[in-house]
């Protein structure tokens, strides 16, 4: 009787390691917060349509290009704004694959993949964790003031120079009229400045024609995520100059 109660004891110990171990392994392994980015600069989340369970809930994860063009992968959006975030993609994937490669009816050219991205004034706080034994870093976005944070789309190839753009003095932004001449250019610029009104039609929470500019000339078409307003990119989101090009 003696051996086979030491015998339970240690299955019951066994397991009890065990389950302490499987815990542990799910269990991320945390490092400090730390502080990325400038506290002067903008640096801007780029989901890339995966999306991981952290703390019990559901986050997207993309990139973050920081205001000096580094860009850093395997972020982890956590806290305010992230299922908002999901959905945002979600319906910008659906847009493209539904449209990409379709004709613009004003200037004749075809449609290109738009992405969504998600601007933050300053520096992020971010936390290194491993799960599974893959290295994530995740915005802490509860401690984000809401009024540095807004959401904006446009062509998928410009995302890192639109940061580096807002981040270069002298840009400003500028709204199109609805008969504006830069729908019609047969550029990318026009193309994408009709696209963002386009799938404003199926967003219902989006505003496009849109643009940044540096010297009076245009850089990019843009279009903005009003469920993400943040008050404190206000020259970005609603810009109160009308763009009209000289000729």
């Amino acid at each position: 009787m003696g051996a086979l109660k030491y015998a339970i004891i240690g299955v019951v110990i066994a397991v009890v390691v065990v389950i302490a171990l499987v815990l542990l392994l799910q269990t991320p392994h945390r490092v400090p917060v730390q502080y990325f980015g400038s506290p002067s600069g903008y640096e801007a989340f780029v989901p890339d349509g995966q999306t991981i369970n952290y703390n019990g809930q559901t986050d997207p994860v993309g990139d973050l290009i920081l205001n000096n063009g580094t860009t850093i992968h395997n972020i982890i959006w956590d806290g305010q704004y992230a299922g908002t975030i999901i959905n945002n993609h979600n319906q910008i994937v659906q847009l493209n694959n539904r449209f990409v490669g379709q004709t613009d009816p004003i200037n004749g050219q075809q449609y290109v993949p738009l992405q969504d991205f998600y601007v933050i004034k300053g520096q992020v706080p971010i936390e290194q964790v491993t799960i599974n034994g893959q290295t994530y870093y995740v915005i802490e976005a509860n401690n984000i003031n809401p009024a540095d944070v807004a959401g904006f789309y446009t062509n998928q190839g410009w995302v890192s120079n639109f940061v580096t753009a807002i981040n270069t003095p002298g840009t400003y932004a500028a709204v199109l009229p609805g008969n504006s001449p830069v729908f019609q250019w047969t550029n990318t610029t026009g193309t994408v400045a009709y696209q963002t009104l386009f799938y404003q039609r199926y967003i219902g929470f989006a505003s496009g024609g849109y643009l940044l500019l540096q010297s009076n000339e245009p850089i990019f078409s843009y279009g903005v995520y009003t469920n993400i307003p943040g008050t404190y990119l206000i020259n970005y989101i609603t810009p109160q100059q009308v763009y009209n090009p000289s000729s």
